[in-house]
């Protein structure tokens, strides 16, 4: 899509010191377009200048290019992912099984309700050209390391109470996580398939290896 799909608004100046609302307006407007079209290619910096209502010029006093825009797209939604699934943690309680369970189904939750942004965080939206632009590997490497330790931590939690039977923690997390996308990126690829009615329990069981009740 071009950047026809954004609206223009009309935009109250920042007064001096207040670059920062800016910058965050400019993120705000991006996720919009990711969530409005599903297309990253739909994030340009005309397109989103013209969603902030400024010129397209004045984005480059906070970013260099539309790359580092879409990454700190992606920095938000890490951001608000790891929010969610710690608030879910918190509101499960203190049985360590009970709080990874709560904690995967988030995650799931979370890729259900913003499929744009989360193709995005994971590579099937953007991937950035890494030999051009301002986005180094660093910056690549560095994305999802609290959501795995989230991960890694509840699972910890489950091996220590005794209701997980992981030997290998930190391997075991990457294999929890990648059912966890696998899963939800089928969902949202094949909605029709008969899914059982207990595959999120049946993944989460066996890739966390949880003892018997």
């Amino acid at each position: 899509m071009g950047d026809d799909t954004s609206a223009t608004r009309v935009r109250v100046r920042n007064r001096r010191g207040e670059g920062d609302r800016l910058r965050g307006e400019i993120v705000a407007a991006a996720v919009e377009l990711l969530d409005e079209t599903g297309d990253e290619s739909a994030v340009t910096l005309r397109s989103v200048a013209r969603r902030v209502g400024i010129a397209a010029p004045s984005i480059y006093r906070h970013f260099p290019d539309q790359p580092a825009v879409m990454l700190a797209v992606v920095r938000s939604a890490f951001d608000e992912l790891d929010e969610q699934l710690r608030g879910a943690v918190e509101v499960e309680g203190e049985a360590p099984r009970g709080r990874l369970v709560a904690l995967c189904r988030s995650y799931l939750e979370f890729a259900q309700a913003h499929p744009g942004r989360y193709r995005t965080m994971f590579g099937g939206v953007w991937v950035p050209d890494l030999s051009e632009g301002s986005v180094t590997k660093d910056d690549m490497v560095g994305l999802g390391r609290t959501t795995l330790k989230l991960l890694s931590d509840a699972l910890e939690d489950c091996v220590d109470a005794g209701c997980a039977a992981s030997t290998d923690v930190p391997a075991d997390t990457v294999a929890l996580w990648l059912g966890l996308h696998g899963l939800a990126h089928q969902r949202a690829v094949a909605p029709s398939f008969p899914w059982p009615p207990d595959i999120t329990e049946r993944v989460i069981a066996a890739l966390a290896h949880f003892t018997e009740e």
